[in-house]
């Protein structure tokens, strides 16, 4: 696509875009024309917008003199033209100021959705691991009463799911010490999808039979490793969209609102980041994902190198702020994951 444009194409098509982001208006040549970077005629400014138009890269609101990007001038103006700068220091401080906090995973995820709020004032994003993902580290149980036992399973990178089990055999809390010490041992650095295939494998085994304590606690493993799987999508700051005046149309603000309450199709999208492990950026109708339009996500995995848990981006107007905030989502991304880490 770039053969298509010479450098005075791409100039003005990067000015376009810059002021339309800005500005929220159509861009015409004599407002142009009087930008120092430009040092010619207003008309040649208007053959230049006239031929980003026929090319599909502007496109004339109504009968304004101006132009306003098209999706495909904005994924021109992100895969080509964009000067991309790391956060500021007082961006990079927030960022790690709000992550440090000695937290759950839980809490970590959630304040990583509010800060992209709060700094992009666009929706924060996060999709959080699944669990069947998760690295088994250790498994503890507490009794609660008689025939009730909280199970804690506790992963590699400080995930902690709980699951409340109702056992029919009599176990006391000795043998409950001892069956979290002989599950921890057996399951250490598996998945939990692992997990479960290896107690699976261990009551199949006939040795099992013949040791009650070792049987019980297999029992006590199976019932605690079957969880639910799927991922849940945290959404801070979907209000923002009512500040722009894009979305000022209800049938497009109940178009949205609506895609936003089918988390399915949003997970869809965001799992396409986990695959690329990378950043992507959809914007407007690449993402399938509403039909307000409009509408760009920009999505980063967040885990180790070894193995990506999610994904946290930003969900706003296709009229936003790229050169600010690809290089946030990518920093908070790198900040959760070191956090994390540490957690």
């Amino acid at each position: 696509m770039s053969e298509e444009l010479g450098d005075r194409e791409k100039e003005v098509l990067r000015a376009v875009v810059q002021e339309y982001i800005t500005t929220g208006g159509p861009v015409g040549s004599q407002h142009l024309a009087r930008k120092p970077e430009f040092d010619v005629s207003s008309a040649t400014l208007r053959n230049v917008l006239a031929d980003l138009e026929e090319l599909g890269f502007l496109e004339k609101p109504h009968t304004s003199a101006g132009r306003v990007p098209t999706d495909r001038g904005y994924r021109f103006y992100v895969d080509t033209l964009v000067r991309l700068k790391d956060p500021g220091p007082r961006d990079r401080e927030l960022i790690h100021a709000g992550l440090a906090h000695e937290s759950g995973m839980d809490e970590l995820l959630s304040e990583a959705s509010r800060l992209l709020h709060a700094l992009t004032r666009h929706a924060g994003v996060v999709v959080t691991p699944r669990p069947d993902a998760a690295v088994f580290h250790r498994i503890e149980f507490v009794r609660l009463r008689e025939d009730r036992v909280l199970a804690i399973l506790v992963g590699q990178n400080g995930q902690v799911q709980n699951k409340l089990l109702t056992v029919d055999f009599p176990v006391t809390s000795d043998e409950l010490l001892k069956a979290s010490n002989y599950l921890s041992e057996l399951l250490h650095e598996v998945t939990l999808e692992e997990a479960r295939e290896r107690i699976r494998a261990e009551l199949d085994h006939e040795q099992a039979l013949y040791n009650a304590l070792t049987a019980k606690a297999l029992k006590l493993g199976a019932a605690a490793t079957d969880l639910q799987t799927g991922e849940r999508v945290l959404i801070e700051g979907t209000g923002s969209f009512l500040e722009q005046p894009e979305f000022a149309d209800v049938e497009r603000m109940r178009a949205l609102f609506k895609a936003l309450g089918e988390k399915h199709k949003l997970l869809s999208l965001l799992d396409r980041v986990q695959r690329a492990r990378e950043m992507q950026i959809f914007i407007g109708t690449e993402s399938e994902f509403s039909s307000a339009g409009d509408v760009t996500v920009i999505a980063s995995p967040y885990g180790s190198r070894e193995q990506v848990l999610g994904t946290v981006g930003v969900i706003g107007p296709t009229r936003m702020n790229y050169q600010r905030i690809i290089p946030l989502v990518n920093f908070t991304a790198q900040a959760l994951s070191l956090a994390l880490e540490k957690a």
